[in-house]
């Protein structure tokens, strides 16, 4: 995998106008894009709130001429945690999408990320959510009854028992996991993923891009370190060649 194969930019972002300017500069530089739950919202909002038909109209052209840059290149971050058959249903829908990857919490139970693969047919990834990096252990310990390793690493065994691709995690689990032998073909998908030029935002579980690849991340989640970089790194895609280079120090 060349460096640029493992940068996953996140459209954290809440309209399409901002996201086509990202996709356009940024798509011949990462891997994919990760489209969120404040940018599907969005999306569904912009169609649905104009008063009139022609500004609706003129939404749906840029969201569909957004889906065509993005051919190939979508992680469907839906975080889908809900009852099996409601998973089974939103996983076909994102499917015939034709989505790079999706997601499903694990904690949704081994039935519901069963029926994500099912639906998947194969044809999009499927990745199971673990503990989210804006937790503190405090937190994570409070809603899940167990430190968060301890939780990782179950809701990792879970996934591969149920056919999924892969497990989206802290960085800090990445060297847990990489111990399991059972889990060494789990793709592991990392948020909470900072250079060091970067402030650490709302995730407290971070690393550096190297030190997240270095410990076993098969990609890296960058949001707003890419899509709105500090004014001593310039542009996203300045950004993104300096997080590539990073990143081929330690591949």
């Amino acid at each position: 995998m060349e460096p640029k194969d493992r940068i996953i930019v996140a459209l954290d972002v809440d309209t399409v106008d901002k996201a086509l300017a990202l996709v356009r500069d940024l798509a011949p530089h990462v891997s994919c894009f990760k489209l969120g739950l404040e940018f599907i919202n969005s999306m569904l909002v912009s169609l649905i709130l104009p008063k009139n038909p022609e500004q609706a109209e003129g939404e749906l052209k840029k969201i569909r001429y957004l889906f065509s840059l993005l051919t190939d290149k979508i992680f469907w971050d839906g975080k889908f945690a809900d009852i099996p058959n409601t998973v089974c249903g939103a996983s076909r829908a994102v499917v015939a999408l034709k989505v790079k990857m999706f997601n499903v919490h694990a904690s949704a139970g081994i039935e519901a990320m069963a029926n994500a693969v099912a639906a998947s047919n194969h044809t999009s990834l499927v990745l199971a959510v673990t503990v989210l990096t804006s937790l503190e252990e405090n937190n994570a310990h409070l809603i899940f009854g167990a430190p968060s390793k301890a939780k990782v690493l179950q809701l990792a065994r879970d996934a591969m028992l149920t056919g999924c691709d892969g497990v989206v995690c802290s960085p800090q689990e990445l060297e847990l996991l990489a111990k399991q032998r059972e889990l060494k073909n789990l793709m592991k998908v990392t948020p909470g993923v900072r250079p060091e030029w970067a402030v650490a935002g709302d995730q407290k579980r971070i690393m550096t891009p190297a030190e997240a690849i270095k410990a076993g991340a098969t990609a890296v989640v960058i949001g707003r370190p890419i899509t709105q970089p500090p004014p001593q790194i310039g542009t996203p895609v300045n950004a993104v060649e300096q997080i590539a280079l990073e990143i081929s120090a330690v591949v």
